[in-house]
């Protein structure tokens, strides 16, 4: 009677392995190839050159479409001082900041933080949040999980032909799956 209820534990356990794998297999299938994002290059989009918010570069190099929606990850090189995002809110997705270069402040909820190289910071979703370029330079890497439309929110504000109103900033935002809540965070 063990034996039986072993060889069948066995049996089991295989069916569930088997199930796992091919389920990864499939998932590998659907996301793609393996790529490389070159340094100081943008994948899909060359640089992303920003209105509006501020005149920001930004190099995608992980698209949402190369994960199936999984996540999205930006380098940011950072040419506004002072300035930064609107207070906002992704309802969807979370986003973590590395500073590479340079310093930041952002506002999170109600509490204030200052990030300079090596620094990171987890912004949860539904949380509003802003943050301001405190050096002359900076440079972070952007990462949303899932990936949302913050892509096509890069993309959008920078096929701009003018610097848009910040009622046409509100907007652009909420085509784009984001809600701003408040000004820009001041130094």
């Amino acid at each position: 009677m063990k034996r039986n209820i072993f060889i069948n534990s066995l049996i089991g356990i295989a069916s569930l392995s088997a199930s796992a794998w091919s389920k990864t297999t499939h998932l590998a299938t659907e996301i793609g190839k393996v790529f490389k994002a070159k340094a100081g290059e943008g994948r899909k989009h060359g640089h992303i050159q920003l209105k509006g918010v501020n005149a920001n570069v930004l190099d995608l190099k992980i698209s949402g479409s190369d994960t199936n929606g999984g996540l999205a990850i930006f380098e940011q090189t950072s040419l506004s001082q002072g300035s930064g995002t609107p207070l906002h809110v992704h309802p969807a997705q979370d986003e973590v900041f590395y500073v590479i270069e340079g310093s930041y402040e952002f506002l999170v909820g109600k509490e204030r933080f200052s990030l300079t190289v090596g620094d990171s910071i987890f912004l949860p979703r539904l949380v509003p949040h802003a943050w301001t370029q405190a050096s002359a330079k900076g440079k972070m890497l952007v990462t949303l999980q899932p990936a949302g439309k913050l892509e096509n929110f890069f993309v959008q504000m920078a096929a701009l032909d003018h610097e848009p109103s910040q009622e046409e900033v509100a907007r652009i935002f909420e085509e784009n799956e984001m809600k701003v809540v408040g000004p820009p965070l001041k130094l």
